[in-house]
């Protein structure tokens, strides 16, 4: 699924490009997760952002259009409609005779038009986290977070309440980094100011990477990230860790499949 690097990379690709263009022509395909696609009809997009996981398209009636990806989702610029592929999900024809289309493999995206900035209908983007690299990030905040959980740690981090847009490769990424096993419950104030610092660490490198293809996730344009050759812990279980070199470990924790450092992870 893509994590907040990748939809960043959408938005910053995205941004300059369909800011000021009016939507002159719109499709969808017939399932109400996707049928908001229609519902912007000859709008303009003002403004391209993002919070968390979740791209947001403001307009100029004051609504916005809120996308998520969901695990296979992707946002593709074209010179004109891919008609033959099975695969899309929406279309959106610009003034400018560009395309944007929605292309979902497993139809776990979806879509929403909301009156700006309510998103009440919406109830994980409604509670959502701190961003990342905002200043409401600090370690005290983070630390007061998560005590108010007793689940697992990395289940805390990637329901998305203690900070936004972390997702399964960017939680086994930092837990790594802050030498954390994902299953503890509960940590001390400097602990979680040490994995509020990696959370930060493996974020900006994974916006900087333009984001991390393990599978579907690509760019506007079609391209691939290169941050999954910088992963030092995610998916690479069977192999030595970098730092001790322990074989790195498999595990699952409330669904989710892990991999950690048995030694520098320990409990």
């Amino acid at each position: 699924m893509p994590e907040l690097p990748e939809v960043e990379t959408v938005r910053r690709s995205l941004a300059p490009r369909l800011a000021g263009r009016r939507v002159v022509a719109s499709s969808s395909h017939p399932s109400a997760k996707f049928t908001p696609a229609i519902e912007v009809m000859g709008a303009e997009f003002t403004t391209i952002g993002r919070r968390g996981k979740y791209l947001i398209f403001g307009t100029d009636d004051s609504t916005e259009l809120v996308i998520h990806l969901g695990m296979t989702g992707q946002l593709l610029l074209h010179e004109r409609p891919h008609v033959d592929d099975p695969y899309v999900r929406a279309t959106w024809t610009l003034d400018d005779d560009t395309v944007l289309t929605f292309r979902d493999v497993r139809r776990f995206g979806r879509l929403r038009v909301v009156p700006e900035g309510d998103y009440t209908t919406i109830a994980t983007l409604a509670s959502i986290g701190p961003e990342p690299f905002g200043l409401e990030f600090d370690g005290d905040r983070f630390y007061e977070a998560l005590r108010t959980s007793n689940r697992r740690l990395k289940t805390q981090l990637l329901s998305q309440r203690p900070v936004a847009g972390v997702g399964n490769i960017y939680a086994d990424e930092a837990l790594w980094i802050a030498e954390i096993n994902p299953g503890t419950r509960s940590l001390s104030r400097p602990r979680a100011h040490r994995l509020r610092d990696a959370i930060e660490t493996v974020m900006m490198q994974g916006v900087a990477n333009g984001g991390t293809t393990l599978r579907d996730y690509r760019t506007p344009d079609g391209d691939t990230g290169s941050n999954q050759m910088h992963l030092r812990c995610y998916g690479r279980y069977g192999e030595p860790c970098e730092r001790c070199g322990a074989i790195l470990i498999k595990r699952t924790y409330d669904a989710r499949t892990t991999s950690l450092c048995p030694i520098c992870q320990a409990r």
